[in-house]
Protein backbone atom coordinates (compact mmCIF):
# COMPACT_ATOMS: atom_id res chain seq x y z
CA UNK A 1 0.00 0.00 0.00
CA UNK A 2 1.39 3.34 -0.89
CA UNK A 3 0.37 7.01 1.05
CA UNK A 4 1.49 10.15 1.30
CA UNK A 5 2.60 11.85 4.18
CA UNK A 6 -0.07 12.87 6.36
CA UNK A 7 -2.34 10.91 4.63
CA UNK A 8 -4.63 8.52 6.70
CA UNK A 9 -5.33 5.23 5.77
CA UNK A 10 -6.84 1.80 7.43
CA UNK A 11 -5.58 -1.21 7.56
CA UNK A 12 -7.74 -4.32 7.77
CA UNK A 13 -6.85 -6.81 9.93
CA UNK A 14 -8.53 -9.92 11.83
CA UNK A 15 -10.88 -8.99 14.97
CA UNK A 16 -11.46 -11.91 17.50
CA UNK A 17 -15.24 -11.67 18.83
CA UNK A 18 -16.98 -13.73 20.47
CA UNK A 19 -20.60 -14.39 19.94
CA UNK A 20 -21.70 -12.31 22.43
CA UNK A 21 -19.73 -9.67 21.46
CA UNK A 22 -20.50 -10.32 17.92
CA UNK A 23 -24.33 -9.79 18.56
CA UNK A 24 -23.53 -6.83 20.68
CA UNK A 25 -21.98 -5.11 18.10
CA UNK A 26 -24.37 -5.88 15.32
CA UNK A 27 -27.32 -4.71 17.43
CA UNK A 28 -25.50 -1.47 17.97
CA UNK A 29 -24.98 -0.88 14.05
CA UNK A 30 -28.29 -1.77 13.47
CA UNK A 31 -29.98 0.17 16.50
CA UNK A 32 -27.33 3.49 14.82
CA UNK A 33 -28.77 2.69 10.81
CA UNK A 34 -32.08 2.16 11.69
CA UNK A 35 -33.07 4.70 14.88
CA UNK A 36 -30.12 7.15 15.83
CA UNK A 37 -29.51 8.25 11.55
CA UNK A 38 -33.03 9.27 11.68
CA UNK A 39 -32.98 10.94 15.07
CA UNK A 40 -29.97 13.30 13.84
CA UNK A 41 -31.51 14.06 9.93
CA UNK A 42 -34.61 14.97 12.34
CA UNK A 43 -32.70 16.93 14.50
CA UNK A 44 -30.64 18.72 11.03
CA UNK A 45 -34.25 19.39 9.39
CA UNK A 46 -35.23 20.94 12.68
CA UNK A 47 -32.63 22.89 12.71
CA UNK A 48 -32.52 23.58 9.45
CA UNK A 49 -35.95 25.49 10.36
CA UNK A 50 -34.38 28.20 12.43
CA UNK A 51 -33.53 30.17 9.48
CA UNK A 52 -29.81 30.91 8.52
CA UNK A 53 -27.40 28.41 9.30
CA UNK A 54 -24.34 30.18 8.99
CA UNK A 55 -24.87 30.93 12.69
CA UNK A 56 -26.82 28.10 14.02
CA UNK A 57 -25.46 26.36 16.71
CA UNK A 58 -28.56 23.74 16.65
CA UNK A 59 -27.44 22.65 13.27
CA UNK A 60 -23.60 22.49 13.51
CA UNK A 61 -24.42 20.22 16.58
CA UNK A 62 -26.76 18.13 14.32
CA UNK A 63 -23.96 18.35 11.53
CA UNK A 64 -21.22 17.21 14.18
CA UNK A 65 -23.15 14.61 16.00
CA UNK A 66 -24.41 13.18 12.68
CA UNK A 67 -20.35 12.87 10.97
CA UNK A 68 -19.70 11.29 14.61
CA UNK A 69 -22.44 8.88 13.96
CA UNK A 70 -21.39 8.11 10.48
CA UNK A 71 -17.47 7.27 11.50
CA UNK A 72 -18.72 4.94 14.28
CA UNK A 73 -21.13 2.96 11.66
CA UNK A 74 -18.09 2.96 9.50
CA UNK A 75 -15.93 1.74 12.43
CA UNK A 76 -18.74 -1.07 12.97
CA UNK A 77 -19.00 -2.22 9.27
CA UNK A 78 -15.25 -2.58 9.35
CA UNK A 79 -14.59 -4.38 12.69
CA UNK A 80 -17.86 -6.77 11.12
CA UNK A 81 -16.48 -7.51 7.94
CA UNK A 82 -13.08 -8.37 9.09
CA UNK A 83 -14.77 -10.18 12.40
CA UNK A 84 -13.11 -13.51 13.11
CA UNK A 85 -15.45 -15.50 15.62
CA UNK A 86 -14.23 -17.74 18.45
CA UNK A 87 -15.56 -21.08 18.47
CA UNK A 88 -15.62 -22.12 22.23
CA UNK A 89 -15.05 -25.73 21.64
CA UNK A 90 -11.77 -24.55 19.88
CA UNK A 91 -10.70 -23.03 23.26
CA UNK A 92 -8.08 -25.05 24.87
CA UNK A 93 -7.38 -25.01 28.41
CA UNK A 94 -4.15 -26.28 27.75
CA UNK A 95 -2.72 -22.92 26.77
CA UNK A 96 -3.86 -19.08 27.10
CA UNK A 97 -5.53 -17.83 23.68
CA UNK A 98 -8.23 -15.79 22.84
CA UNK A 99 -11.39 -16.62 24.47
CA UNK A 100 -9.41 -17.90 27.60
CA UNK A 101 -10.27 -17.18 31.05
CA UNK A 102 -6.90 -16.86 33.30
CA UNK A 103 -6.66 -16.85 36.83
CA UNK A 104 -3.18 -15.13 37.58
CA UNK A 105 -1.43 -14.38 40.53
CA UNK A 106 0.53 -10.89 40.86
CA UNK A 107 3.74 -12.27 42.63
CA UNK A 108 4.74 -8.69 44.37
CA UNK A 109 1.30 -8.00 45.58
CA UNK A 110 -0.02 -11.58 46.46
CA UNK A 111 -3.34 -10.42 43.98
CA UNK A 112 -5.55 -12.78 42.60
CA UNK A 113 -6.99 -11.53 39.31
CA UNK A 114 -9.02 -13.21 36.80
CA UNK A 115 -9.14 -11.98 32.93
CA UNK A 116 -10.81 -13.15 29.93
CA UNK A 117 -8.82 -12.93 26.68
CA UNK A 118 -10.70 -11.19 23.66
CA UNK A 119 -10.65 -8.93 20.56
CA UNK A 120 -9.89 -5.99 20.61
CA UNK A 121 -13.04 -4.93 19.59
CA UNK A 122 -14.84 -6.10 22.98
CA UNK A 123 -12.26 -5.18 25.45
CA UNK A 124 -13.52 -4.04 28.49
CA UNK A 125 -10.78 -4.07 31.28
CA UNK A 126 -13.82 -2.92 33.85
CA UNK A 127 -15.14 -6.43 33.46
CA UNK A 128 -11.99 -8.22 33.50
CA UNK A 129 -11.82 -8.43 29.70
CA UNK A 130 -8.41 -7.82 28.04
CA UNK A 131 -7.55 -7.30 24.81
CA UNK A 132 -5.32 -10.32 22.76
CA UNK A 133 -3.31 -6.81 21.82
CA UNK A 134 -2.54 -5.22 25.68
CA UNK A 135 0.80 -5.88 27.08
CA UNK A 136 -1.16 -8.42 29.44
CA UNK A 137 -3.28 -10.30 26.95
CA UNK A 138 -0.38 -10.97 24.48
CA UNK A 139 2.39 -11.58 27.30
CA UNK A 140 0.24 -14.24 28.73
CA UNK A 141 -1.15 -15.67 25.28
CA UNK A 142 0.65 -19.11 24.74
CA UNK A 143 1.66 -19.35 28.57
CA UNK A 144 0.54 -22.38 30.47
CA UNK A 145 -0.53 -22.67 34.31
CA UNK A 146 2.01 -22.84 36.90
CA UNK A 147 4.32 -20.70 34.10
CA UNK A 148 5.27 -17.22 34.77
CA UNK A 149 4.94 -14.24 32.78
CA UNK A 150 6.77 -11.30 32.65
CA UNK A 151 4.59 -8.21 31.64
CA UNK A 152 6.35 -5.08 30.60
CA UNK A 153 3.84 -2.48 31.21
CA UNK A 154 4.71 1.98 31.20
CA UNK A 155 5.71 1.56 34.96
CA UNK A 156 8.25 -1.47 34.29
CA UNK A 157 7.37 -4.84 34.75
CA UNK A 158 4.71 -7.19 36.14
CA UNK A 159 5.20 -10.91 37.53
CA UNK A 160 2.45 -12.74 36.94
CA UNK A 161 1.84 -16.77 37.77
CA UNK A 162 -0.90 -18.15 35.62
CA UNK A 163 -3.05 -20.32 38.38
CA UNK A 164 -5.76 -21.23 35.77
CA UNK A 165 -7.41 -21.37 32.35
CA UNK A 166 -11.17 -22.17 31.88
CA UNK A 167 -13.16 -21.18 29.09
Amino acid sequence: MIYNKGESFMTEKDVFLTREGLERLENELDDLKSVKRKEVAERIKQALAFGDISENSEYDQAKNEQAKLEERIIKLENILRNAKLIDEDEITTDVVSVGSKVEVLDIEYDEKMEYTIVGSAEADPFLGKISNESPVGSALLGHKTGEEVDVQVPDGIIKYKILSITR
